[in-house]
């Protein structure tokens, strides 16, 4: 199956917190960060999650946030360091992406928010995402 999701980053689950509907599931990527997903106990169910499993992270290029360093106080999980490698603005939004530890992210943000961030191929940046906003798949 071929996806229009472009980040996609290999992981292995190291923790299942169940809860009546909902589950948050701990992943260590391959790059050595820890990420969270809330996702369904339906999907932990059919995955067949479990610690150890070999999972993918995957989230939308638009629901990647970007920050020129790491934020606190806030309840955003997922806070991966990284490089931005390449920008490309068009004329009302840009394509940023950015090199972290074990594989690249792509963020969909306004071409204001390029220019309000200073970003350019070097940047160094901090990508957010929401867990809610991760999809897991088995590999």
């Amino acid at each position: 199956m071929t996806l229009s999701i472009r980040n996609q980053i290999p992981g292995t689950v190291t923790a299942v917190t169940p809860g009546a509907v909902m589950a948050t599931v701990k992943v260590r990527l391959d790059g050595g960060q820890d990420l969270t997903a809330a996702i369904t106990l339906e999907a932990v169910k059919d995955l067949g999650l479990a610690e150890g499993t070999a999972v993918r992270a995957m989230m939308k290029s638009t629901e990647v946030a970007l920050a020129t360093g790491r934020v606190e106080g806030l309840s955003i999980r997922n806070q991966l360091p990284g490089t931005v490698s390449d920008v490309t603005t068009g004329g009302a939004m840009a394509v940023v992406k950015i090199t972290v530890d074990g594989g690249e992210l792509t963020a969909a943000i306004t071409k204001d928010a390029v220019g309000d961030l200073g970003l350019a191929a070097g940047s160094p940046v901090v990508a957010l995402i929401k867990s809610t906003e991760v999809s897991l798949t088995t590999v």
